[in-house]
Protein backbone atom coordinates (compact mmCIF):
# COMPACT_ATOMS: atom_id res chain seq x y z
CA UNK A 1 0.00 0.00 0.00
CA UNK A 2 1.22 3.48 -1.37
CA UNK A 3 2.28 5.54 1.23
CA UNK A 4 -0.44 8.51 0.48
CA UNK A 5 -3.19 5.73 0.39
CA UNK A 6 -1.82 4.28 3.92
CA UNK A 7 -2.26 7.56 5.61
CA UNK A 8 -5.97 8.77 3.69
CA UNK A 9 -6.65 5.30 5.05
CA UNK A 10 -5.68 5.63 8.80
CA UNK A 11 -7.07 9.31 9.15
CA UNK A 12 -10.25 7.66 7.74
CA UNK A 13 -10.41 4.99 9.77
CA UNK A 14 -9.42 6.92 12.80
CA UNK A 15 -12.01 9.65 12.12
CA UNK A 16 -14.89 6.78 11.93
CA UNK A 17 -13.78 5.11 15.13
CA UNK A 18 -14.24 8.09 16.62
CA UNK A 19 -17.03 9.00 15.33
CA UNK A 20 -18.59 5.41 16.24
CA UNK A 21 -17.76 6.13 19.83
CA UNK A 22 -19.15 9.43 20.11
CA UNK A 23 -22.74 8.13 18.27
CA UNK A 24 -23.25 4.95 20.50
CA UNK A 25 -21.26 5.58 23.71
CA UNK A 26 -24.58 5.77 25.67
CA UNK A 27 -26.55 3.51 24.00
CA UNK A 28 -26.16 0.46 25.96
CA UNK A 29 -25.11 -2.74 23.18
CA UNK A 30 -28.36 -4.62 24.70
CA UNK A 31 -30.83 -1.73 24.04
CA UNK A 32 -29.71 -1.35 20.66
CA UNK A 33 -30.33 -4.80 19.37
CA UNK A 34 -33.39 -5.00 21.77
CA UNK A 35 -34.22 -2.29 19.08
CA UNK A 36 -32.64 -3.43 15.63
CA UNK A 37 -35.25 -6.32 16.84
CA UNK A 38 -38.36 -4.59 17.15
CA UNK A 39 -38.41 -3.15 13.40
CA UNK A 40 -40.54 -4.35 11.05
CA UNK A 41 -38.31 -4.90 8.68
CA UNK A 42 -41.10 -5.57 5.85
CA UNK A 43 -40.77 -1.78 5.01
CA UNK A 44 -36.73 -2.85 3.59
CA UNK A 45 -38.08 -4.12 0.29
CA UNK A 46 -39.87 -0.96 -0.85
CA UNK A 47 -37.29 1.38 1.08
CA UNK A 48 -34.30 -0.12 -0.91
CA UNK A 49 -36.35 -0.42 -4.36
CA UNK A 50 -36.17 3.78 -3.77
CA UNK A 51 -32.54 3.97 -3.19
CA UNK A 52 -32.29 1.97 -6.49
CA UNK A 53 -34.68 3.59 -8.25
CA UNK A 54 -32.56 7.05 -7.59
CA UNK A 55 -29.22 5.17 -9.41
CA UNK A 56 -31.93 4.66 -11.67
CA UNK A 57 -32.13 8.51 -12.63
CA UNK A 58 -28.60 9.20 -11.92
CA UNK A 59 -27.74 7.47 -14.69
CA UNK A 60 -30.07 9.31 -16.76
CA UNK A 61 -28.13 12.50 -15.64
CA UNK A 62 -24.87 10.85 -16.55
CA UNK A 63 -26.26 10.39 -19.87
CA UNK A 64 -27.10 13.87 -20.28
CA UNK A 65 -23.89 15.28 -18.91
CA UNK A 66 -22.30 12.57 -21.41
CA UNK A 67 -24.22 13.43 -24.62
CA UNK A 68 -21.98 16.00 -26.02
CA UNK A 69 -18.39 13.78 -26.08
CA UNK A 70 -20.39 10.12 -26.62
CA UNK A 71 -23.83 8.92 -26.44
CA UNK A 72 -24.02 6.00 -24.44
CA UNK A 73 -26.88 3.28 -23.64
CA UNK A 74 -28.87 3.06 -20.84
CA UNK A 75 -27.22 0.24 -19.39
CA UNK A 76 -23.78 1.25 -20.72
CA UNK A 77 -24.05 4.02 -18.19
CA UNK A 78 -25.63 2.00 -15.59
CA UNK A 79 -23.32 -0.86 -14.60
CA UNK A 80 -19.99 1.35 -14.58
CA UNK A 81 -22.34 3.91 -12.19
CA UNK A 82 -23.24 1.09 -9.81
CA UNK A 83 -19.63 -0.36 -10.19
CA UNK A 84 -18.17 2.74 -8.78
CA UNK A 85 -20.50 3.25 -6.23
CA UNK A 86 -20.06 -0.02 -5.16
CA UNK A 87 -16.50 0.31 -4.82
CA UNK A 88 -16.95 3.66 -3.01
CA UNK A 89 -18.79 1.18 -0.47
CA UNK A 90 -16.16 -1.23 0.16
CA UNK A 91 -12.35 0.93 -0.72
CA UNK A 92 -11.20 4.05 0.75
CA UNK A 93 -10.67 7.55 -0.41
CA UNK A 94 -13.88 7.43 -2.97
CA UNK A 95 -11.55 5.55 -5.98
CA UNK A 96 -14.97 4.80 -7.40
CA UNK A 97 -15.45 8.25 -8.62
CA UNK A 98 -11.97 7.33 -10.93
CA UNK A 99 -13.25 3.88 -11.33
CA UNK A 100 -16.17 5.20 -13.35
CA UNK A 101 -14.42 6.57 -16.43
CA UNK A 102 -11.45 3.90 -16.65
CA UNK A 103 -14.87 1.55 -16.90
CA UNK A 104 -16.55 3.87 -19.79
CA UNK A 105 -13.23 3.94 -21.00
CA UNK A 106 -12.63 0.58 -21.80
CA UNK A 107 -16.05 -0.30 -22.85
CA UNK A 108 -16.93 2.91 -24.95
CA UNK A 109 -13.95 4.47 -25.87
CA UNK A 110 -14.65 7.58 -23.77
CA UNK A 111 -11.62 8.91 -22.90
CA UNK A 112 -10.73 9.34 -19.59
CA UNK A 113 -10.47 12.96 -18.89
CA UNK A 114 -13.92 13.53 -20.51
CA UNK A 115 -15.70 10.83 -18.41
CA UNK A 116 -13.69 12.01 -15.26
CA UNK A 117 -15.27 15.86 -16.22
CA UNK A 118 -18.23 14.53 -15.99
CA UNK A 119 -18.34 12.79 -13.01
CA UNK A 120 -17.18 16.27 -11.26
CA UNK A 121 -20.16 18.18 -12.74
CA UNK A 122 -22.12 15.46 -11.18
CA UNK A 123 -20.52 15.91 -8.00
CA UNK A 124 -21.24 20.18 -8.60
CA UNK A 125 -24.76 19.16 -8.99
CA UNK A 126 -25.85 17.13 -6.08
CA UNK A 127 -23.52 19.63 -3.74
CA UNK A 128 -25.28 22.47 -5.00
CA UNK A 129 -28.39 21.01 -4.55
CA UNK A 130 -27.89 19.69 -1.38
CA UNK A 131 -26.87 23.18 -0.51
CA UNK A 132 -29.78 24.56 -1.07
CA UNK A 133 -31.90 22.21 0.44
CA UNK A 134 -30.60 22.42 3.38
CA UNK A 135 -31.75 26.29 2.99
CA UNK A 136 -35.32 25.46 2.44
CA UNK A 137 -35.45 22.33 4.62
CA UNK A 138 -33.92 24.68 8.03
CA UNK A 139 -36.39 27.49 7.37
CA UNK A 140 -39.86 24.83 7.33
CA UNK A 141 -38.70 22.36 10.55
CA UNK A 142 -38.59 23.71 14.10
CA UNK A 143 -35.65 22.46 16.28
CA UNK A 144 -36.08 23.68 20.15
CA UNK A 145 -33.69 26.45 20.54
CA UNK A 146 -32.71 25.05 23.81
CA UNK A 147 -31.41 21.77 22.97
CA UNK A 148 -27.52 21.54 22.86
CA UNK A 149 -25.81 18.19 22.16
CA UNK A 150 -22.24 17.14 23.24
CA UNK A 151 -20.17 15.72 20.59
CA UNK A 152 -16.25 15.25 21.70
CA UNK A 153 -15.25 18.40 23.10
CA UNK A 154 -18.40 20.33 21.13
CA UNK A 155 -21.73 21.73 21.70
CA UNK A 156 -24.33 20.61 18.90
CA UNK A 157 -27.23 22.73 18.94
CA UNK A 158 -29.77 24.46 16.43
CA UNK A 159 -27.16 27.57 16.22
CA UNK A 160 -24.40 25.44 15.09
CA UNK A 161 -26.79 24.18 11.76
CA UNK A 162 -27.62 27.64 11.53
CA UNK A 163 -24.25 28.83 11.26
CA UNK A 164 -23.33 25.92 8.55
CA UNK A 165 -26.59 26.86 6.58
CA UNK A 166 -25.14 30.25 6.79
CA UNK A 167 -22.17 29.29 5.52
CA UNK A 168 -23.22 26.57 3.13
CA UNK A 169 -24.67 29.32 1.25
CA UNK A 170 -21.83 31.71 1.00
CA UNK A 171 -19.98 28.40 -0.22
CA UNK A 172 -22.65 27.85 -2.87
CA UNK A 173 -22.40 31.22 -4.27
CA UNK A 174 -19.01 31.21 -4.20
CA UNK A 175 -18.78 27.77 -6.13
CA UNK A 176 -21.75 29.42 -8.31
CA UNK A 177 -19.30 32.12 -9.35
CA UNK A 178 -15.91 29.65 -10.03
CA UNK A 179 -17.92 27.78 -12.14
CA UNK A 180 -18.82 30.36 -13.99
CA UNK A 181 -15.28 32.02 -14.32
CA UNK A 182 -13.59 28.81 -15.04
CA UNK A 183 -16.13 28.12 -17.83
CA UNK A 184 -14.99 31.17 -19.98
CA UNK A 185 -12.01 30.23 -21.76
CA UNK A 186 -10.05 33.56 -20.59
CA UNK A 187 -10.22 33.49 -16.94
CA UNK A 188 -9.65 30.15 -17.09
CA UNK A 189 -6.20 30.47 -18.49
CA UNK A 190 -5.56 33.48 -16.24
CA UNK A 191 -6.70 30.98 -13.37
CA UNK A 192 -4.84 28.21 -14.07
CA UNK A 193 -1.37 30.36 -15.13
CA UNK A 194 -2.04 31.89 -11.42
CA UNK A 195 -2.69 28.34 -9.77
CA UNK A 196 1.27 27.28 -12.01
CA UNK A 197 3.08 30.71 -11.06
CA UNK A 198 2.24 31.12 -7.41
CA UNK A 199 4.85 28.25 -6.45
CA UNK A 200 7.20 31.14 -7.67
CA UNK A 201 7.10 32.83 -4.28
CA UNK A 202 9.33 29.84 -2.95
CA UNK A 203 11.87 30.82 -5.58
CA UNK A 204 14.16 32.19 -2.78
CA UNK A 205 14.32 28.65 -1.03
CA UNK A 206 15.36 27.43 -4.25
CA UNK A 207 14.18 25.99 -7.51
CA UNK A 208 14.03 22.29 -6.69
CA UNK A 209 11.74 23.24 -3.94
CA UNK A 210 9.43 25.18 -6.89
CA UNK A 211 9.77 22.61 -9.44
CA UNK A 212 8.28 20.08 -6.32
CA UNK A 213 5.51 22.21 -5.22
CA UNK A 214 4.34 22.67 -8.70
CA UNK A 215 4.27 18.94 -9.51
CA UNK A 216 2.38 18.13 -6.06
CA UNK A 217 0.44 21.03 -6.08
CA UNK A 218 0.05 23.44 -8.81
CA UNK A 219 -0.93 20.51 -10.88
CA UNK A 220 -2.75 18.73 -9.78
CA UNK A 221 -5.26 22.19 -8.89
CA UNK A 222 -4.82 22.64 -12.56
CA UNK A 223 -6.30 19.59 -13.43
CA UNK A 224 -8.44 20.25 -11.39
CA UNK A 225 -9.70 23.04 -12.62
CA UNK A 226 -9.70 21.34 -16.62
CA UNK A 227 -11.87 18.15 -15.86
CA UNK A 228 -14.58 20.86 -13.74
CA UNK A 229 -14.63 23.51 -16.47
CA UNK A 230 -14.50 20.50 -19.36
CA UNK A 231 -17.41 18.78 -17.58
CA UNK A 232 -19.58 22.12 -17.77
CA UNK A 233 -19.00 22.87 -21.15
CA UNK A 234 -20.53 19.47 -21.53
CA UNK A 235 -24.00 20.97 -20.59
CA UNK A 236 -24.29 23.45 -23.00
CA UNK A 237 -27.83 23.99 -23.48
CA UNK A 238 -30.40 25.55 -21.06
CA UNK A 239 -33.10 22.27 -21.41
CA UNK A 240 -29.66 20.06 -20.27
CA UNK A 241 -29.01 22.20 -17.43
CA UNK A 242 -32.86 22.21 -16.56
CA UNK A 243 -32.92 18.55 -16.91
CA UNK A 244 -29.81 17.93 -14.99
CA UNK A 245 -31.23 20.38 -12.08
CA UNK A 246 -34.97 18.04 -12.19
CA UNK A 247 -33.06 15.10 -11.94
CA UNK A 248 -30.55 15.93 -9.42
CA UNK A 249 -34.02 16.74 -6.86
CA UNK A 250 -35.81 13.69 -7.81
CA UNK A 251 -32.36 11.66 -6.70
CA UNK A 252 -32.57 13.81 -3.23
CA UNK A 253 -36.44 13.07 -3.10
CA UNK A 254 -36.42 9.44 -3.51
CA UNK A 255 -33.63 9.25 -1.37
CA UNK A 256 -35.15 10.82 1.35
CA UNK A 257 -38.80 9.15 0.32
CA UNK A 258 -36.83 5.99 1.35
CA UNK A 259 -36.03 7.32 4.77
CA UNK A 260 -39.82 8.53 5.37
CA UNK A 261 -40.83 4.33 4.24
CA UNK A 262 -38.19 2.39 6.25
CA UNK A 263 -38.63 5.02 9.70
CA UNK A 264 -43.01 3.65 8.58
CA UNK A 265 -41.15 0.61 10.46
CA UNK A 266 -39.14 1.76 12.65
CA UNK A 267 -40.81 1.96 16.58
CA UNK A 268 -40.10 5.83 17.90
CA UNK A 269 -39.34 7.43 14.89
CA UNK A 270 -42.25 9.94 13.88
CA UNK A 271 -40.70 12.77 11.70
CA UNK A 272 -42.10 14.20 8.96
CA UNK A 273 -40.93 14.11 5.80
CA UNK A 274 -38.57 17.60 6.28
CA UNK A 275 -37.30 16.52 8.88
CA UNK A 276 -35.86 13.46 7.40
CA UNK A 277 -34.63 15.46 4.58
CA UNK A 278 -32.93 17.17 7.18
CA UNK A 279 -31.72 14.44 8.57
CA UNK A 280 -30.11 12.81 5.12
CA UNK A 281 -28.38 16.29 4.05
CA UNK A 282 -26.83 16.95 7.77
CA UNK A 283 -25.36 13.00 7.03
CA UNK A 284 -24.35 14.04 3.76
CA UNK A 285 -22.11 16.52 5.19
CA UNK A 286 -21.10 14.43 7.80
CA UNK A 287 -19.87 11.31 5.39
CA UNK A 288 -18.11 14.54 3.14
CA UNK A 289 -15.11 14.15 5.96
CA UNK A 290 -12.70 11.31 5.40
CA UNK A 291 -14.09 8.47 6.62
CA UNK A 292 -13.48 4.34 6.67
CA UNK A 293 -15.00 2.43 3.56
CA UNK A 294 -18.31 2.33 3.61
CA UNK A 295 -18.77 5.99 5.65
CA UNK A 296 -18.94 3.97 8.75
CA UNK A 297 -19.23 5.93 11.82
CA UNK A 298 -20.03 9.31 10.29
CA UNK A 299 -23.15 8.15 8.85
CA UNK A 300 -24.15 7.30 12.59
CA UNK A 301 -22.77 10.25 14.38
CA UNK A 302 -24.58 12.44 11.55
CA UNK A 303 -27.76 10.60 12.10
CA UNK A 304 -27.84 9.93 15.56
CA UNK A 305 -26.79 14.01 15.81
CA UNK A 306 -29.51 15.56 13.38
CA UNK A 307 -32.45 12.96 14.96
CA UNK A 308 -31.64 13.80 18.14
CA UNK A 309 -32.40 17.48 17.44
CA UNK A 310 -35.97 16.68 16.38
CA UNK A 311 -37.00 15.03 19.84
CA UNK A 312 -35.84 11.18 18.74
CA UNK A 313 -34.25 9.21 21.91
CA UNK A 314 -30.72 8.37 21.55
CA UNK A 315 -31.51 4.61 21.16
CA UNK A 316 -34.01 4.65 18.50
CA UNK A 317 -31.86 7.22 16.54
CA UNK A 318 -28.52 4.87 16.58
CA UNK A 319 -31.12 2.08 15.89
CA UNK A 320 -32.65 3.45 12.94
CA UNK A 321 -29.69 5.06 11.82
CA UNK A 322 -27.74 2.20 11.66
CA UNK A 323 -30.43 0.11 9.95
CA UNK A 324 -31.20 2.47 7.40
CA UNK A 325 -27.17 2.38 6.55
CA UNK A 326 -27.53 -0.54 5.87
CA UNK A 327 -30.60 -0.57 3.34
CA UNK A 328 -28.78 2.94 1.48
CA UNK A 329 -25.24 0.71 1.35
CA UNK A 330 -26.44 -2.96 0.77
CA UNK A 331 -28.65 -3.12 -2.28
CA UNK A 332 -25.70 -0.91 -4.10
CA UNK A 333 -23.08 -3.05 -3.30
CA UNK A 334 -25.02 -6.43 -4.42
CA UNK A 335 -25.92 -4.07 -7.47
CA UNK A 336 -22.60 -3.16 -8.46
CA UNK A 337 -20.91 -6.79 -8.02
CA UNK A 338 -24.10 -8.18 -10.21
CA UNK A 339 -22.89 -5.14 -12.43
CA UNK A 340 -19.19 -6.28 -12.80
CA UNK A 341 -20.50 -10.02 -13.26
CA UNK A 342 -22.44 -8.92 -16.42
CA UNK A 343 -19.80 -6.36 -17.74
CA UNK A 344 -16.89 -8.62 -16.88
CA UNK A 345 -15.06 -5.95 -14.88
CA UNK A 346 -12.49 -7.17 -12.91
CA UNK A 347 -12.86 -4.69 -9.86
CA UNK A 348 -9.20 -5.02 -8.81
CA UNK A 349 -7.63 -4.42 -11.79
CA UNK A 350 -9.50 -1.44 -12.96
CA UNK A 351 -9.03 0.22 -9.57
CA UNK A 352 -5.13 -0.21 -9.99
CA UNK A 353 -5.34 1.07 -13.55
CA UNK A 354 -7.14 4.01 -12.94
CA UNK A 355 -4.11 5.87 -12.10
CA UNK A 356 -2.39 4.76 -15.34
CA UNK A 357 -5.67 6.66 -17.39
CA UNK A 358 -5.38 9.64 -15.18
CA UNK A 359 -1.07 10.16 -16.29
CA UNK A 360 -1.76 9.54 -19.47
CA UNK A 361 -5.32 11.46 -20.59
CA UNK A 362 -4.95 14.03 -17.71
CA UNK A 363 -1.36 14.76 -18.06
CA UNK A 364 -1.97 15.36 -22.01
CA UNK A 365 -4.82 18.01 -21.01
CA UNK A 366 -2.82 20.13 -18.17
CA UNK A 367 0.35 19.71 -20.21
CA UNK A 368 -1.40 21.78 -23.23
CA UNK A 369 -3.17 24.50 -21.28
CA UNK A 370 0.23 25.11 -19.01
CA UNK A 371 3.02 27.94 -20.68
CA UNK A 372 4.95 25.70 -23.13
CA UNK A 373 8.18 26.21 -20.24
CA UNK A 374 6.28 24.25 -17.71
CA UNK A 375 5.57 21.36 -19.43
Amino acid sequence: MKPKVFISFAVGIALSGIALYFAFRNVPFQDLMAYLASIRYIWVLPAGLLVLASFALRTLRWQIILESVHRVGFWHAFHPLMIGFMVNCILPGRVGEMVRPVILQKQDKVPFSSGLATVAAERFFDMTLLMGLFAGVMALVEIDPDLSIPFGAYRLNRETLVIVNTQMIKIMAALLVGVILISVGKTRSMITRLIWNLPRLLSPVGGNVVAKVREKVSRPWVRFVENLASGFSMVRHPGQIFRCVLLSFLIWFLLALSMVVFAMGCPGVELSFFELTAVMIIVCFFIALPSAPGFWGLWEAGGVFAMTLFGVAKNEAAGFTLANHAIQMVPVILVGLVSAAITGVNIWEVVRGRRAGISRENEKTVNSVLPKSAS
